[in-house]
């Protein structure tokens, strides 16, 4: 009756013995950012002392759908809001570092405290639901503006900011 040593070869029992990128690399502005821009007619602008994301273009009629704050202020810690819809808002806000994000809680936009809020696929699946519901909201010319070819989407683009900037130059 000895003792015997059992060693467990990793490589041996699993076929593949890396884990996940989503465990080795936790999510963060960059990811995000990328994993935003790589959904359906994602617009990027930087305001509000962060990143904004948007559901097409602001010039086309575009709606917001995602804010990663760069800059603290003096208020509670966020890296991101994004809308959760008045179904999920509830729940979400019972999970700790989700908050009623500020400004916005009305329309049921949440805030994240941090990024270890979620796993990285947990992330991805917030923000594509966020970009889902924003995009079901759109107006039907906004929808069908972003039907459009690429090349017709910038000629059209390039046309509201020019009535834009008229509008403003006459308005002074």
């Amino acid at each position: 009756m000895g003792i015997q040593i059992f060693t467990f070869d990793l490589r041996r029992c699993c076929a593949n013995p890396r884990p996940p990128p989503s465990i080795l690399f936790p999510m963060d502005v960059e990811r995000i950012r990328a994993f935003l821009l790589s959904l359906p007619h994602v617009v990027e602008t930087e305001q509000f002392g962060g990143l904004v994301f948007w559901v097409g273009d602001k010039a086309l009629g575009g709606k917001m759908f995602a804010m990663v704050k760069l800059e603290q202020d003096s208020g509670r810690p966020r890296v991101i809001s994004y809308p959760a819809g008045a179904e999920r808002y509830p729940d979400l806000l019972e999970i700790d570092g989700i908050y009623p994000a500020p400004y916005v809680a009305r329309i049921f936009w949440v805030a994240a405290e941090r990024w270890s809020v979620f796993r990285t696929p947990e992330w991805e699946e917030q923000l594509r639901t966020a970009h889902e519901l924003t995009f079901a909201k759109l107006p039907p010319k906004v929808r069908t503006a972003l039907a459009l070819p690429a090349a017709k989407q910038k000629r059209l683009i390039a046309e509201y900011r020019k009535a834009d900037r008229r509008k403003s130059l006459a308005s002074r």
